[in-house]
Formats: C-alpha cells, sequence, structure tokens
C-alpha cells in the first residue's frame, strides 16, 4: 500500500528536528572526545583522562554516589512499597502519596534547607551536641549528595515496585506457603523475585538520575565529581578541551550500560502470573506491637522524606537561620524580593518551558500517529531516537549544543545563535520529549481504529479524521504530555546552567543556583524555589485531573460513535 506523502513529509520534518538537535550534536561530543586538533582519530584522550588524578577520583566519586544511592534509595523504598501493600492498616494511601512528593522539589533546591537542617551546624547535629555529645555528619562531602540524592530519587523504587507487588498472583504466594515458604524466606525466595521487573525499572533510573546530576553537587561545592568536572572544563578551560567531551561520552556510556544492564539481569526470566486477573497478595493485619512498630517507621521515614521541603520553606521565611535550630524570625521580605528582581525568571520560564511542551506535544502526537497507524519503513526508530534522550545528561545535551551551533547566527540576522534563549528551549523541548511521547503513545493505543474507519467510510479523508476524530480523543494524553513536560522542565538545571549567557534569559531553575551561591541570597532561592515546587505541585494535580475528565468524557463519545 502507498504511502501518503503528508506522512513521508511529516516524518522527514521530525527526523530532521531530531537529527539537528539530538543526534548531530552528541556525534558531535563522540568525535571532539576521540580524534586530535588536526582530525585524526586517537585515544589518547581517555588515556590523558585516567592519568589526571582529580579526574580519575571524580570518576569513581560519581561511581560511588550513585551505586550509594541507588542502595539507600532501596532501603528506604522497599520496606515502604511492601508494607503498604502487604499489610491493611490505615492510612497506606496517603503514605504511598506523601513518599511521592520528593519528586516534585529538585534536589539542589532542597539542598541548602538539607544543611541547615543535618549539617554540621544543622538543627539536628546543634540538638545531638547539646543533649548527647554527638554529631553526625550526614551532610559532609559526598555524604551530603548521597543523603539528599537518596532522599529525592527514592519515589522511583516506590512506584515502579508498588506497582509491581500489586501485579503479583495471590496464587504464587499461597502456594509457597503450603509448600512451608513464610515471614522473611516467603518474601526473599518468591514476592521480591516476582517484583523484580519494578524494583530493577525503578533502581536503574535512580543511578542514571544521580551518575549525571550537576545541580546538586555544585550547590553543596563539591566538583570532584564527573558532572561537575564536565561543567568546569567547558567553562573555565574552554569549549574546544578535549577532557570534557571525553568526561561527556563517559557519562553518556554509563547511562546506557545502567540501562543495558537492568535490562539484562531480566532477559531470560519468566515474571509472568498464571492467572490473568487472578486475586493479588493478601492483605494481613497487623498485631499491636507490628502495627506500633510500623507506623514509627514509617512516620520517620516520611518526617526524613519531607524534610527538605519544609527546611525550603521555613529557609524563605527566615529573616536569619545561622547556627541555630530554627530560624531566629520571620519575614515575607524575600517573596516581595523575588516578585520586584525575579519576574523576568518567572515570565522566561513560562515561556521556554510552554514552547518546548508545546513542541514535545506536536512531536509526540506525529511520532504515535507515525508508528501506530501507518506502516512507513523505519518508523519505530522515531521512538527509539526520541527516547534515546532520556540517557544523555543535560550537561552533555549542552556541551553538543555549544560545540555544534558555535558560530552560526540566526538566518536573516547577525546574532549568533549560542547568545540567545533559543537554544535553552530547544534543549528542554528535547530532553523531555520522552515524556511526552509516551504519553501521546498511551493516548492513541487506546483509540480503537474501527473509529477512524467508520469516519472514512462515510466520506472523511485521513488528515480530516485526524483533526476531528483523533485528536479530540487524544486531547487528554495530549494535555497530560504537555504538562508533564512543562513541570520537569521547569526545574532543568544541567543543560541551563551551560547555555544562559546574560541574566536577562534566564529562568528560574537558574535564578534559584544564583542566589544560593551567596548566604544573603538563600531566603530570596529558596522562595524562588518555593514557587517552583507549588507550580510543579500544580501542574502535577491539574495533569491527573485532565486525564480523568478526559477519560469520562471519552467513554460515552467512544460509545456513541461505535454504535453509529
Amino acid at each position: 500500500m502507498a504511502i501518503p506523502s503528508g506522512f513521508l513529509l511529516i516524518a522527514l520534518l521530525v527526523l530532521a528536528f531530531l537529527a539537528l538537535f539530538l543526534i548531530i550534536p552528541v556525534a558531535s561530543v563522540f568525535y571532539s572526545a576521540f580524534v586530535n586538533a588536526d582530525g585524526s582519530f586517537t585515544l589518547g584522550h581517555f588515556a590523558a583522562f585516567f592519568h589526571q588524578t582529580l579526574l580519575k577520583e571524580s570518576f569513581f566519586n560519581s561511581l560511588f554516589v550513585a551505586v550509594a544511592a541507588t542502595f539507600f534509595s532501596s532501603v528506604i523504598a522497599v520496606p515502604l512499597a511492601y508494607l503498604t501493600i502487604r499489610f491493611h492498616f490505615r492510612g497506606a494511601l496517603i503514605i504511598q502519596t506523601l513518599g511521592v512528593l520528593p519528586l516534585i522539589m529538585p534536589p539542589f533546591v532542597g539542598a541548602v534547607a538539607m544543611q541547615l537542617i543535618f549539617g554540621r551546624a544543622g538543627t539536628i547535629n546543634l540538638l545531638l551536641d547539646e543533649w548527647l555529645g554527638i554529631t553526625l555528619p550526614l551532610m559532609d562531602g559526598l555524604n551530603g549528595i548521597i543523603f539528599v540524592e537518596s532522599l529525592h530519587y527514592f519515589p522511583f523504587i516506590l512506584m515502579n515496585l508498588t506497582v509491581a507487588l500489586r501485579n503479583i498472583d495471590g496464587a504464587m504466594e499461597e502456594a509457597a506457603v503450603n509448600l512451608g515458604a513464610k515471614g522473611w524466606r516467603l518474601f526473599r525466595r518468591v514476592i521480591f523475585p516476582l517484583a523484580l521487573p519494578g524494583y530493577v525499572a525503578g533502581a536503574s533510573l535512580v543511578f542514571v538520575k544521580v551518575f549525571d546530576d550537576l545541580g546538586t553537587p555544585l550547590v553543596l561545592g563539591i566538583t570532584n565529581m564527573l558532572a561537575p568536572q564536565a561543567y568546569l572544563r567547558i567553562t573555565q578551560v574552554g569549549i574546544d578541551d578535549p577532557l570534557g567531551y571525553v568526561i561527556s561520552v563517559i557519562m553518556i556510556g554509563f547511562s546506557i550500560l545502567a540501562l543495558w544492564l537492568s535490562a539484562k539481569a531480566l532477559k531470560g526470566k519468566d515474571y509472568s502470573t498464571l492467572q490473568k486477573g487472578g486475586n493479588s497478595l493478601q492483605q494481613r493485619s497487623l498485631g499491636k506491637a507490628q502495627s506500633i512498630f510500623a507506623y514509627a517507621w514509617i512516620a520517620a521515614v516520611l518526617l526524613l522524606v519531607l524534610s527538605p521541603h519544609l527546611g525550603v520553606l521555613l529557609l524563605s521565611l527566615a529573616t536569619v537561620w545561622s547556627y541555630a535550630p530554627l530560624p531566629d524570625a520571620y519575614t515575607l521580605a524575600h517573596y516581595s524580593a523575588v516578585f520586584n528582581e525575579s519576574q523576568g525568571m518567572i515570565s522566561n520560564t513560562l515561556l521556554y518551558c510552554g514552547l518546548a511542551a508545546g513542541i514535545d506535544v506536536i512531536l509526540g502526537t506525529a511520532i504515535a500517529y507515525l508508528m501506530l497507524r501507518t506502516r512507513l519503513p523505519g518508523r519505530q526508530w522515531l521512538d527509539w531516537i526520541s527516547s534515546a534522550a532520556l540517557a544523555i545528561p543535560g550537561i552533555v545535551l549542552a556541551i553538543g549544543f555549544m560545540r555544534t551551533f558555535r558560530g552560526i547566527d540566526i538566518p536573516g540576522t547577525e546574532i549568533g545563535i549560542t547568545t540567545t534563549w533559543v537554544l535553552i528551549m530547544i534543549a528542554y523541548s528535547v530532553r523531555r520529549l520522552p515524556y511526552a511521547l509516551r504519553s501521546c503513545i498511551a493516548a492513541l493505543q487506546q483509540i480503537n481504529l474501527s473509529l477512524e474507519e467508520a469516519a472514512a467510510s462515510v466520506g472523511a479523508n485521513r488528515f480530516g479524521t485526524i483533526r476531528r476524530i483523533v485528536i479530540p480523543l487524544m486531547a487528554g494524553g495530549m494535555l497530560a504530555g504537555f504538562v508533564t513536560s512543562f513541570i520537569t522542565a521547569a526545574v532543568e538545571l544541567s543543560a541551563t546552567i551551560m547555555l544562559v549567557t546574560r541574566d536577562s534569559d534566564a529562568p528560574m531553575s537558574y535564578g534559584i543556583y544564583l542566589y544560593m551561591q551567596s548566604a544573603s541570597g538563600r531566603g530570596p532561592g529558596a522562595a524562588l524555589g518555593v514557587l517552583a515546587v507549588v507550580a510543579v505541585a500544580a501542574g502535577t494535580y491539574a495533569s491527573h485531573l485532565i486525564v480523568e475528565r478526559a477519560s469520562a468524557r471519552q467513554r460515552p463519545v467512544r460509545a456513541s460513535l461505535e454504535t453509529t
């Protein structure tokens, strides 16, 4: 069957966007890491990397922090998921909801507040020193990064593992109990292995996110890690420094390796249930002593994971908070300062993220339709290339942009594209495209093909059917993709910090980082962080609300179309 020329043109335009703003910039990073100044191939840059003590130390520090943060995230998430799914007690849904809240605050926003609570002169250590004469080095050096990242990213494991535990067939547990398995042995030999796909998916995401994070180490003043070193090499040594590209390649390589190992760990093993739709794990009641222990442990965990939010809120209201368990006094002056001084940052954020999310929805809808509704050769590659952005750290993409578009002017002007906000917006779009794409694919998969066939049978052409049938039915998923892309782009720092060339183009995430660089700016920085968290939380709520209402509207629409 002939492929309509319109779909071929759309596919070429999508591919051109991905090639220009993803494939070529990343390829330029790889190219620069493997060639000499004269263009000849070399591995000497990698040898130089491992011969420099600082860079070698940074590599092992990043690896250690990523592994340790994944471990401690698991320590928090696995018992929390198991308790809320396995046992019956009040507040399980609230606990699971609160457990996801850390994701709405970027780790670099809460890092300074965590220092004020858990640092050497923070609330906890001041009280421990006064009462017991001891202090805990929770925020010292790499410990601080591990602590902050673990509290921020553990929800990835919690969400995936919770879903996996819910999908376990209860008949398998009953069979194991009948054969004598119980307690820890039952969990270790039966339940957790069956939920392993969910755990591995979450753990691999935690590893990749922590390994690539730039904002948290910079805010905490730690530079002997890979992401900060890549940033410093390019900004201080220069865009032609080959070691900056070597670091970027290593970061991409380990991101891809982590995702590949997670897939390989599950390959060749069957985790499916025997009865589709069978009963899930039977919830059991806790004894009185067990309930007290469970509630006490969960309360401690939730208090810990919500401490960054409380700390940022207190810091945003504090007049002075230094060497004291709590602020000396409270004020709204920081919020007033933010609204007076940072209106440009707020409007820039709305502009960049709105345009980026709009581009993502357009691209996501186009790719989803090409994949699911056409027979275009190689259409699956559009999905694979778009999804590959997940494995590309923001700082690496930004370095690739600076390398690729250096010296290129905006058509019709003499303004260099690297000196404008355009690349910031495009970086947001490329980095968040996988989120919008997944939403659009899920929305289109729920639309029965017979609805489009019915429209065609009464004379509607292909594009008319898309405009009047497909797009309205996909609206909920498209809006959810827009909101997801928008709110996650609003707190992007790693690409932003490399691409902002003047303060007038800075978005909120960059403003927070700048404020946090000085003690006097921490209050306004925290106030700006609170506004960012409120925006992300409102966007997340709106996304869920949009999806629910769209699904409710689509049911009668589908029913009426199917009976027509």
